[in-house]
């Protein structure tokens, strides 16, 4: 989910490098969205028709601090069940 990566660029020390392909297609998603700076590379290895393709996040945009803030300012559903050992669950 775009929004929870959004949340762990927050704790770290910008420019960083993304490779892992599901996480390089969420910064996409947060750079169309305008959350997000990133530029994008394709490495190819030496491996036969194999690319690599990299996402490096430069900064998070005023829109992705609003976002975080806002993501933050979520409460927690309250719990309004009793959980017995079982698995029984009373309302």
């Amino acid at each position: 989910m775009p929004i929870l990566l959004l949340l762990r660029l927050q704790r770290v020390h910008l420019p960083v490098r993304v490779t892992d392909p599901k996480e390089v297609r969420q910064v996409s998603m947060l750079v169309a969205t305008g959350l997000v700076e990133a530029e994008f590379e394709t490495i190819r290895t030496r491996a036969r028709y194999a690319v690599w393709h990299v996402a490096t996040v430069t900064r998070i945009t005023q829109e992705g601090m609003a976002e975080i803030a806002a993501a933050s300012s979520v409460r927690q559903p309250t719990q309004n069940f009793i959980q017995f050992p079982n698995g029984l669950r009373v309302l």
